[in-house]
């Protein structure tokens, strides 16, 4: 296996504009005839038998902090595709000392491609095993990351098979520079039933290249997953576009879904008194009343909307006392640090309703028809020498309210049904939830001695915490400030 020189960046996921260099004849009078627009090489290739016009390090991996591997990448002169050479990747097995998954950007060395000419990525690939590439795509930089797109879960096969990623609107690719990203763990096994050990396996892509395939047809776009919410929000806050897609289908009949960067849409809200959405697909809402706010792909409406009706300024809930670090674990709060890649819904009930919300700084979330749900995170957590678990909570909507609060320990194996999980809850009287009102609620540590809905009997062990629970009737509540602490 013949490595490449690889180098690696943090991650950035915050996007902003590439603007087309436009050279003006004077800047006090309208454009000549011989104005010219800066154009750039539409080149197609990226990996052939080596690197087209890529970064003389033309991997640049994930950050190994967060667990990349970057000795998993490199070439094979012994398979191909066509030609004598292809991109081989091994990925890494869960507990590879160098590293779970392996992932990375292909980026153009200059100045970026004209690409607006072409419909689709293209690659041929084939694996060691069948197993899936968890993330494909185009347009990532470590930069702006303006254009991206990304295609999940490719299944690959053992012989070489041809795989596509659409391009959700060519004409916005007027200068791209992020030409390609993959992304895969020891963990997306298909055949296979992974143990937590060993399971790894090795995949080749060869031929990849941008390709005009005239055979991509039937754009489906969706924002908020394609379904139409109905929210409240408060002046000053904002609120982020998610769950973008496009749906193409292929000429074989495949239906493919990407997952578009923001800039590919035209968002547009009906009262832009209260609200209106910036290019990154952020929501800003700035007067009371209610909108509707919609999306457009390439000329197509996007299923989906939000209809936003807001109340009005927000009150946040008390700032938490400043403590000793050593004295906190705090799981949602910006007065202290969290714990790792908090999950405000790792599992929820269908009917549950999830928005989070930023007021200068302060985040909160909001559970709309709440019946339950889990807050998740990497690894556990030994809370068995703090003295209580705290919550602010306000009542938003509930003619009977009801909110139990429960703990999830996931025993010495530290695995989620490994066999020794414990939990328990404890149920926050009706009397002390007050709607449109901040109640901050102090549980001793100890307290949480009812059965659970998951099945466990209460009085979890303490020493292994992975999980707080959020139970009710369906009322709904905004929550901050979920932290356990030692008086």
């Amino acid at each position: 296996m013949k490595m490449k020189n690889i180098k690696h960046i943090d991650l950035k996921t915050i996007c902003s504009l590439t603007l087309v260099l436009v050279i003006l004849s004077s800047c006090e009078r309208d454009l000549s005839d011989e104005a010219v627009f800066a154009t750039f090489p539409n080149t197609a290739e990226i990996f052939t038998d080596s690197p087209v016009g890529l970064t003389d390090e033309f991997f640049t991996s994930f950050d190994p902090a967060l667990g990349a591997n970057p000795e998993a990448f490199g070439t094979d002169d012994n398979v191909a595709y066509e030609g004598n050479s292809s991109i081989r990747i091994d990925v890494p097995a869960p507990n590879d000392p160098n590293g779970s998954f392996v992932g990375g950007i292909f980026l153009d060395r200059g100045a970026g491609r004209d690409l607006t000419g072409y419909t689709a990525l293209s690659f041929w690939a084939r694996g060691s095993i069948t197993a899936t590439i968890g993330l494909v795509g185009f347009g990532t930089d470590f930069e702006d990351n303006k254009f991206a797109v990304e295609r999940s879960n490719i299944q690959l096969s053992t012989d070489w098979r041809k795989y596509i990623v659409p391009i959700p609107d060519p004409s916005k690719l007027v200068q791209e520079r992020g030409m390609f990203i993959f992304s895969a763990g020891g963990l997306d096994i298909i055949d296979s039933v992974p143990n937590g050990n060993e399971i790894g396996y090795t995949f080749w892509i060869d031929e990849l290249r941008f390709e005009d395939l005239g055979t991509i047809a039937q754009l489906r776009p969706a924002i908020f997953s394609g379904e139409d919410l109905i929210e409240q929000g408060f002046v000053g806050s904002t609120r982020l576009i998610t769950d973008l897609g496009a749906t193409f289908n292929a000429s074989n009949g495949e239906d493919i879904t990407v997952g578009p960067a923001p800039g590919y849409f035209d968002f547009s809200s009906s009262n832009t008194n209260v609200a209106f959405v910036n290019e990154l697909g952020l929501i800003e809402i700035v007067g009371e009343g209610t909108t509707t706010i919609t999306g457009q792909l390439n000329g197509v409406l996007a299923e989906g909307s939000l209809n936003l009706e807001v109340l009005g300024s927000f009150v946040g809930a008390e700032t938490p006392p400043v403590r000793d670090p050593a004295d906190v674990i705090s799981i949602f709060s910006d007065a202290y640090a969290n714990v790792n890649n908090l999950n405000l819904a790792v599992f929820n009930d269908a009917n549950v309703q999830i928005q989070t919300q930023n007021f200068n700084g302060d985040r909160i979330v909001t559970y709309d028809n709440l019946g339950f749900v889990g807050l998740g995170w990497d690894g556990t957590n030994n809370v068995s020498d703090m003295t209580h678990l705290h919550i602010d909570v306000q009542l938003s909507s509930s003619t009977n309210p009801a909110l139990t609060v429960e703990l999830i320990d996931f025993g010495a194996d530290n695995s989620d049904g490994g066999g020794d999980d414990t939990g328990g809850g404890f149920t926050i009287p009706s009397s002390e939830l007050t709607e449109g009102a901040w109640v901050g609620i102090d549980i001793p540590i100890n307290a949480f001695t009812q059965p659970t809905g998951g099945g466990f009997s209460g009085s979890p062990n303490l020493n292994n915490i992975a999980r707080v629970v959020l139970v009710s009737n369906g009322s709904s509540f905004i929550v901050d400030n979920i932290y356990f602490y030692r008086e």
